[in-house]
């Protein structure tokens, strides 16, 4: 019996995920998981789809395969230095700097077997951009991977593009790019709205290769963004479009175009070591990584661009340079609405966010004049493995929101005051209480009752799996010390 093909990637993401356990039993870490699995299904799905002239001949999944056992382990080894080296562009992206952490030839035949064994040819039919994408949202829901930092919840990316309304005449940026779920949701939400089958062959080539860009700062989640937007049919060539290896926050930044569109959830914290930015084209220094990405995006866009940016709420109300930096926001760009997101969505739980809605004017001064606060935080429940967190949640607040990507149509937006979760703010209360944008009203009334919490187990295993990432994440930093001070 034949298999559905819509459940063909569910099942073949969960026998992927299993291969991790192979994985552990040689000592790889979760942190390493996906992308010891993407060098080995990059070489694969080459093979695949037919794309293998990409890849130098003597280095492709054939050569692999047929290699003894023993002599196996070695060959890839030697594979994945030269492939960083040799064939595409693409390529050698992808294999930049790539090493294997597989001590044991009896794990790497057991990978290689399976990964063989898999439903390929259903897997085509239903999209190996959803199976690979599939298998990066598996990764990142696994709080000891640590891989949730560059994966935002995909009902959440949905919305805003949904909100947004990309469209074919877009320049769409993401300059905190991570895996790419911005870029491949709006690429998605076009083609979805578009008659792509008139398209010619140079309307498709000048679509995949000017207007996608980004920019991803760390290495493993960079590789594993281009072999998403590869098998999502981008064009991921970083001298045209695509996510580019860089920091944003360096001069490298100032090479992103200006953009119409850009979506984006910028990475938390301050900047490695505390140090400034060495953008020079910042109005306002900052060690800040917040301040210093809402700077570019709002510089970054061309007048009458619009973004959706999700925020901490400390950009919110932080005083001195925040003020500042929210008042240039607010005087530059329309900041038409603020949504206020529900916590536990993310892989920080305690972590409190926000997305400003904000459309760039035609001139610097005065562009805001009231904002709109949709407060989605109270009364919901507490999200996680029991309550998953799905688009439906986002229904009622784009309906709010209205079918206006741009902010220019207020007037058919409701104010719901104190029964509801919408509320406008004039420039000038705002103003008055110190530009301070953490508006909230609503009470909330939600409980949670011992029914509803896990069981003793179940939490002794999310500590632990909490202790694990903090563990990790003091592993790199020593790491990162290090560096730091062998450089010096």
């Amino acid at each position: 019996m034949t298999i559905p093909t819509r459940n063909v990637t569910q099942d073949i993401v969960a026998k992927l995920w299993n291969l991790c356990n192979v994985l552990k039993d040689d000592g790889v870490t979760y942190h390493q998981y996906v992308t010891e699995l993407t060098y080995l299904l990059f070489l694969k799905m080459a093979k695949e789809t037919n794309t293998e002239k990409d890849l130098p001949e003597g280095y492709r999944w054939n050569d692999l395969e047929t290699k003894s056992a023993p002599e196996r382990l070695g060959f890839y080894k030697l594979l994945l230095i030269h492939l960083g080296d040799h064939g595409s562009l693409l390529v050698r992206e992808i294999f930049a700097n790539a090493s294997s952490f597989i001590k044991k030839p009896t794990t790497l035949s057991i990978l290689v077997t399976e990964i063989d064994r898999l439903d390929w040819y259903n897997a085509r039919r239903e999209g190996l951009g959803d199976l690979y994408e599939g298998l990066l949202q598996k990764n990142a829901n696994e709080k000891k991977s640590g891989a949730g930092q560059y994966f935002t919840p995909r009902p959440l990316i949905d919305s805003m593009v949904e909100v947004m309304k990309p469209t074919l005449e877009d320049v769409i940026q993401d300059p905190a790019a991570g895996t790419g779920g911005f870029l491949i949701s709006a690429n998605r939400y076009i083609r979805d709205n578009s008659d792509t089958d008139s398209w010619t062959e140079a309307q498709q080539r000048k679509y995949r290769r000017g207007t996608f860009y980004g920019m991803e700062f760390v290495q493993d989640a960079h590789r594993l963004a281009l072999m998403n937007l590869m098998l999502h049919g981008l064009d991921s060539d970083p001298a045209a479009a695509g996510i580019r290896y860089g920091d944003t926050l360096s001069p490298e930044g100032e090479a992103l175009p200006k953009a119409t569109l850009i979506l984006t959830n910028p990475p938390f914290g301050t900047k490695k070591g505390g140090g400034l930015p060495t953008r020079t084209d910042f109005t306002f220094p900052t060690s800040n990584k917040q301040f210093a990405f809402l700077q570019h995006i709002y510089r970054g866009l061309k007048p009458g661009g619009r973004a959706a940016v999700v925020m901490p709420d400390n950009v919110l109300f932080e005083a001195n340079t925040g003020r500042q930096i929210r008042a240039d926001l607010m005087d530059k760009c329309n900041l038409h609405t603020i949504l206020r997101l529900p916590t536990g969505i993310f892989y920080a739980q305690g972590v409190k966010t926000n997305v400003l809605f904000f459309t760039r004017g035609e001139t610097d001064k005065g562009n805001t004049k009231e904002v709109w606060v949709y407060d989605m935080r109270v009364n919901m429940p507490n999200f996680g493995k029991r309550t998953e967190f799905t688009r439906e949640y986002f229904k009622d607040f784009e309906k709010a929101f209205g079918d206006d990507p741009l902010g220019t149509k207020p007037t058919k937006r409701k104010d719901t005051r104190e029964e509801g979760h919408f509320r406008r703010f004039t420039r000038d209360w705002i103003a008055e209480r110190g530009d301070n944008l953490d508006i909230a009203w609503l009470k909330d009334e939600s409980e949670t009752s011992a029914k509803d919490l896990p069981e003793p187990e179940a939490l002794a295993e999310e500590a632990l799996g909490e202790l694990e990432a903090a563990m990790a994440d003091l592993r790199n930093i020593l790491i990162e010390l290090g560096d730091e001070v062998g450089n010096e």
